[in-house]
């Protein structure tokens, strides 16, 4: 299938009519003149093009857009110097397996190997953290190239994918049809394999589901919580993966990975059947290769993903199918044994709620004079919060207040890092906000966290994407912190910070800010800055907290 453009034009306006032809309705960019031909066939067309502050913002709101939809993100970037500071949302993509394009301009074909401006090898600089790389060197085919690479980027695990346009192929007329999309398989489940895992979890004492990776839907996540929930069966989530089963949810206890209870690592450990449908059992999820190593383990997985990459322990078996295609299969399914193992999900579900629940204030570290206590900034605002919010975090011990306490009933509601990369909480709530004007977008920032994609509160202000910020500034980044004073004690070199005034950083843009520096500050300010997000203007509460405090 293919549709003839109405007139030839050239191999730019191609890309960008391919683009709409696989659904996508915003683009993020920062501008380049390697890639005029594209940014013109942007112009009049119906697809946003958001304008990021910097190549890593843009290129995380690729990948976020990727997780909060499903179908590839796609930013936009020049070569050399643009194409590098994209480079670590390529890292994000390729770590969470998040469906992803980015398009590079590169030099005139006649300018290579000669060390012309800005020159670089796309190959060499993104082969090992990409699916596929790409590199136009024909216009016409410049519609297949977008469809083989939005193939590439969505099935099986997805992932990133780079396409390089030469800014002077692009620019020539295309004559071609436009390419239709590919079709992405979700995979199948067969009789033999249902009935096999409805076997061993009917016979199990201690059985458990692991949930998380992509190629979910709402559809898929209210399924299987159903399936869980029908069934009696406890659910652990992945890592930074918290939005599969709803918070409240009698069977959810919990994520696994930093930041975990021990009674989530607890029962991942003595589950005598383990079904993870979407993941894989890797180095976070599994405490550093430690846990559920046993080579006599049970374990099931349900992927998409043929090499099951990441994966540790054993493989009793491996079902080739999306948690959609898992998820739909499981309907119906009865096991009539969950009185069975009650014991071993409610002993489990009670640990969860108490990590989950934020302590009173008599139960609360005192905190030294001048600070507030980030706990209390958070009851306050999620008190306050709508049943769909979504949150969005990037690296560091401020996360903890977010995976612990924020709510997750829908998915998609919780974006995050899998690998680790600060600065990723702005531009994935600016993709939020955009995505789902009708919800509320939270970030939950540090400030070490936030000062390396601030600049992208900009972006939400100029694009209309009213996130509510929430920086927790204790002056130094205190993970690092923290392992500095395991390793050595006492030491402290390289982790302090100095910070702004992040409230006033806020107001600089056009948005509203608030500064907390004592308990007795925080429901008024959070009333206030939901207020302001309410009239369309993006919000920011500084919270200045004592240094010792780093997680909840």
């Amino acid at each position: 299938m293919s549709n003839s453009p109405s007139n030839p034009t050239h191999a730019g306006q191609a890309i960008v009519d391919s683009l709409a032809l696989h659904g996508v309705d915003r683009v993020f960019t920062v501008p380049g003149e390697s890639y005029l031909a594209v940014l013109d066939g942007l112009h009049g067309a119906n697809i946003e093009n958001v304008i990021a502050r910097q190549e890593g913002g843009a290129s995380y709101m690729a990948e976020a857009y990727g997780k909060f939809t499903g179908r590839p993100g796609v930013a936009m970037v020049t070569r050399g110097p643009g194409a590098s500071n994209a480079y670590v949302g390529i890292h994000t993509a390729w770590q969470d397996g998040t469906p992803m394009v980015l398009f590079v301009g590169l030099i005139p074909v006649a300018d290579r190997m000669r060390e012309s401006f800005q020159e670089f090898d796309p190959y060499a600089w993104f082969g090992t953290q990409t699916k596929r790389v790409f590199v136009l060197d024909e216009p016409n085919r410049a519609s297949d190239v977008v469809a083989e690479a939005f193939f590439a980027a969505s099935s099986g695990r997805p992932g990133p994918v780079v396409v390089g346009l030469p800014e002077d192929v692009i620019t020539k007329e295309f004559t071609a049809a436009l390419t239709a999309p590919i079709p992405v398989a979700e995979g199948a489940v067969d009789a033999a394999q249902l009935e096999a895992i409805t076997r061993a979890l009917d016979g199990a004492q201690r059985p458990l589901l692991m949930v998380g990776g992509q190629r979910w839907s709402a559809q898929a996540a209210a399924q299987v919580t159903a399936f869980a929930e029908k069934n009696n069966i406890p659910v652990v989530q992945d890592w930074h993966a918290a939005d599969r089963i709803p918070f409240g949810s009698p069977v959810n206890m919990g994520s696994l990975g930093y930041g975990r209870s021990a009674a989530a690592a607890t029962m991942l450990a003595d589950a005598d059947v383990l079904v993870s449908i979407g993941c894989v059992l890797g180095d976070v999820s599994s405490d550093g290769y430690t846990l559920r190593q046993d080579p006599d383990a049970v374990n099931y997985v349900i992927s998409p993903d043929t090499t099951l990459r990441g994966r540790s322990g054993n493989l009793s078996a491996h079902v080739l199918a999306s948690p959609v295609a898992f998820a739909a299969a499981l309907e119906g399914i009865e096991l009539g044994a969950g009185e069975r193992w009650e014991d071993w999900r409610a002993a489990g579900r009670e640990a969860q709620v108490k990590v989950s629940t934020i302590p009173g204030d008599e139960q609360l570290p005192a905190t030294a004079p001048g600070t507030a206590r980030m706990s209390v900034v958070m009851r306050e605002l999620i008190s306050r919060l709508p049943d769909d919010v979504v949150n969005s975090v990037g690296a560091g011990n401020h996360t903890a207040w977010a995976q612990w306490y924020m709510p997750t009933n829908v998915f998609p509601s919780a974006l995050s890092t899998r690998n680790g990369s600060m600065g990723y909480s702005i531009p994935a709530a600016v993709v939020a906000a955009k995505q789902a004007p009708a919800r509320l977008s939270v970030a939950v920032c540090g400030d070490g966290e936030f000062l390396m994609n601030g600049q992208e509160f900009a972006t939400a202000a100029q694009f209309g994407a009213p996130i509510l910020a929430v920086v927790m500034d204790n002056r130094q980044f205190a993970t690092i912190r923290d392992h500095q004073e395991h390793h050595f004690p006492g030491r402290v070199s390289g982790t302090q910070l100095q910070n702004p005034d992040f409230a006033a950083f806020a107001r600089a843009f056009g948005g509203h800010g608030e500064y907390v520096d004592d308990d007795a500050q925080a429901a008024e300010a959070v009333q206030r800055a939901l207020a302001a997000v309410a009239e369309g203007r993006p919000a920011l509460i500084h919270v200045v907290t004592d240094q010792a405090i780093a997680l909840p």
